[in-house]
């Protein structure tokens, strides 16, 4: 199965792409999409979701997983973010893919262990995890710990499912 992870931002979104064999993940892809800040707020959304559109049609992933935005003090920037997050999904659900949506501490937690993880420890396991893999740069390897995330509670999901058909 291919998973693609998504850590929206207008300014960077990184995206990564994972194929999960039973409990094996393995890297495909990843990347990050940056759009100018000099450029109208509609022409940057319409440059991200077509370059996730292309992604996606790409990849064909079978499932996405887009991380949770967290507010700030300024809420200009966090409504954009939030805008630049609502492209986001709308690529993916356009494609008519499954979408899973995790806060930032759930994907810390799921790949370092610890929901208060700064982003040197997500990058350090995330490249433990999928071996070889060339982090595009700190976006790219959020999204693939959002990907990770994904297969796990993917994996937890379907093992809970059997084990009730079972009972």
């Amino acid at each position: 199965m291919i998973l693609i992870g998504l850590d929206p931002g207008l300014g960077t979104t990184g995206w990564g792409i994972i194929a999960v064999e039973g409990n094996r993940l393995s890297h495909v892809a990843n990347g990050q999409i940056r759009t100018d800040p000099k450029m109208q707020l509609p022409r940057r959304l319409t440059l991200l979701y077509d370059a996730l559109a292309e992604i996606i049609r790409l990849q064909r992933p079978a499932s996405a997983a887009v991380e949770e935005v967290l507010g700030n003090s300024n809420a200009v920037s966090t409504l954009k973010l939030g805008q630049a997050r609502g492209v986001v999904l709308l690529a993916a659900a356009t494609a008519g893919v499954a979408i899973g949506e995790y806060h930032p501490s759930i994907v810390k937690k799921a790949v370092v262990g610890t929901g208060g993880a700064d982003k040197k420890q997500v990058q350090a396991m995330v490249e433990r995890l999928l071996p070889g893999v060339k982090l595009t740069g700190p976006d790219a390897a959020d999204a693939l710990a959002v990907a990770i995330t994904h297969a796990h509670h993917v994996a937890s999901a379907r093992a809970f499912a059997r084990r009730a058909a079972v009972q």
